[in-house]
């Protein structure tokens, strides 16, 4: 509206300049070389617009006539990349549907109409790998480092094929690369990170946790960090024992809910006679983390104590948090040891109705121990046999004694959780009664097969994580999943008769291609 309403004011100021003119009628008089030339002023305004129009155009045609070469070169280059584009296109498409005959012949038509183009060279790659062509990726990646803005994306196909060949020091060489190029690459900071912890490096792995702080997550990145100064603290614990102590106070500040650093700074602390920090720092891992290995830790916690004591302490800390069955474990266990029977029956009588395998044994203990029930024993063992699992420290399917920093089958960080084995969810198990008062021996339960039980990892006390396996390809980018790497002894079976799709754009006629040369 706005652009209409100025043009219609232009439009009346140059009628008014025409009429004043016109209302001032005047003689222009011109002699030039014997020639003497008199016209009215309105005349000799419009020859001289004449003039000035004929001259631009006598000027426009010489510059389109000395820029021809270089409009015409502009156009082929134009039209040379856009046939490219179309042909990355193509490619790229080719390689989400996983036609691999398509995919390599529009890579060589991008390579031949746009060389060292960025995309042109990820096309490259993709169908190369597409078609198992190892050499042909590794080629297409390495040519991506001679740019700066694919030199990451280059590094990150050269550690997917170092991966896939199962070559891990040229992967983890490629990611330290890739580390230290800069910029959020969170993937190389991760591969740096997990093989220092595979090789038992925390120290390097504290730095390169570090190095990725600005791309994590703050949670995430404190609780990592704890995990890490625990198991530098667990590694240090014999030679370097105040350094150890230093490094499991930092991680339980950072995060306090974390068992293993808490139980080992507890019990350290005891050891160096601090039992007032000692008790503090169980009591506040106690109340956001229940665990058998800080009941433990904080019966123990002055040495020279005596069992009652100890009985006593712990229900100091079940005025805490009760923690449900943690807490009446750790109550009858304390209780037996104080050789306080009744006391231990009373803490587990709320479970035993279901009971699970660590009730059950500890009532086999009480049984025996009071008594000398050797029947009774025996049927709570048996109970136990096939009562309900307790928590364990489980990663990946594997249960372990002890918790241990990283997974040893993946390598993850942190994998460890105490809850119950995967293997062990979902079975079908009787329900066992509480044990009646009666010489009849119990009635025989059929129970369900079970199904296997989930893989035990021996843990001793120096134990060291070993170097996780390859772990499976992955894609460059999200453009193709499944067919990104069929693997050589699989080949994808393409259609021979694909043929490429005609381009869409429409085709300019010959004026059109014209009028562009004087653009």
């Amino acid at each position: 509206m706005i652009r209409i309403v100025l043009f219609l004011l232009a439009l009346a100021a140059v009628a008014l300049g025409f009429a004043w003119i016109a209302d001032r009628p005047g003689e222009v008089a011109i002699t030039w070389m014997g020639y003497r030339i008199e016209t009215s002023v309105m005349v000799a305004m419009l020859a001289l617009a004449v003039m000035i129009l004929a001259a631009i155009a006598l000027w426009s045609a010489a510059r389109a006539i000395l820029r021809s070469p270089e409009q015409v070169s502009l156009f082929f280059r134009h039209r040379r990349a856009m046939k490219g584009y179309l042909a990355i296109s193509r490619g790229l498409i080719a390689i989400g549907s996983g036609d691999m005959a398509l995919a390599r012949r529009s890579a060589s038509d991008a390579a031949r109409l746009s060389p060292g183009d960025p995309l042109a060279l990820l096309l490259e790659a993709q169908s190369a790998q597409l078609a198992g062509d190892r050499d042909g990726a590794d080629r297409a990646f390495r040519a991506m480092l001679e740019k700066p803005e694919t030199k990451l994306l280059g590094l990150r196909g050269l550690y997917i094929e170092a991966q896939r060949r199962n070559d891990m020091t040229t992967a983890r060489r490629v990611a330290e690369e890739a580390a230290k190029s800069g910029g959020q690459a969170l993937w190389a900071g991760q591969a740096v990170l997990d093989d220092r912890c595979a090789h038992a490096d925390w120290a390097g792995a504290l730095a390169a946790l570090e190095a990725m702080k600005p791309a994590l997550d703050k949670t995430d990145y404190r609780r990592q960090r704890a995990v890490l100064l625990t198991a530098r603290a667990l590694d240090l614990r014999d030679s370097e024992r105040d350094t150890a102590l230093t490094l499991a106070l930092d991680a339980v500040k950072i995060a306090p809910d974390l068992v293993p650093a808490a139980a080992f700074a507890g019990r350290r602390l005891a050891e160096a006679d601090n039992a007032r920090k000692a008790r503090k720092v169980l009591e506040t891992a106690w109340t956001a983390n229940p665990h058998p290995d800080l009941a433990t830790a904080y019966a123990d916690v002055r040495p020279g104590d005596s069992a009652r004591e100890r009985m006593n302490r712990i229900k100091k800390l079940l005025e805490k948090n009760p923690a449900g069955i943690e807490g009446a474990l750790a109550l009858a266990r304390a209780a037996l040891d104080a050789k306080d029977f009744k006391a231990a029956r009373a803490a587990l009588t709320p479970h035993l109705q279901v009971p699970t395998q660590r009730v059950a044994t500890l009532m086999a203990e009480i049984e025996q121990a009071e008594h000398g029930d050797v029947g009774r024993a025996r049927e709570w063992t048996a109970r136990a046999v096939r009562a309900a699992p307790d928590p364990a420290w489980t990663a990946d399917g594997v249960v372990s004694d002890k918790w241990l920093p990283v997974s040893p089958v993946t390598g993850r960080l942190d994998a460890f959780q105490w809850k119950v084995p995967v293997a062990e969810i979902g079975i079908e198990r009787p329900v066992v009664d509480v044990i009646a008062a009666t010489a009849e021996p119990p009635p025989v339960i059929e129970e369900k097969k079970p199904e296997p039980a989930p893989q035990t990892a021996e843990v001793v006390a120096d134990a060291r994580p070993q170097p996780p396996a390859a772990p499976p390809a992955e894609p460059v980018i999200p453009l193709v999943h499944a067919p990104d790497d069929p693997g050589i002894d699989a080949p994808f079976e393409s259609d021979p008769s694909a043929a490429p799709p005609t381009d869409t754009v429409p085709r300019q006629d010959a004026w059109q291609r014209f009028r562009q040369l004087f653009r």
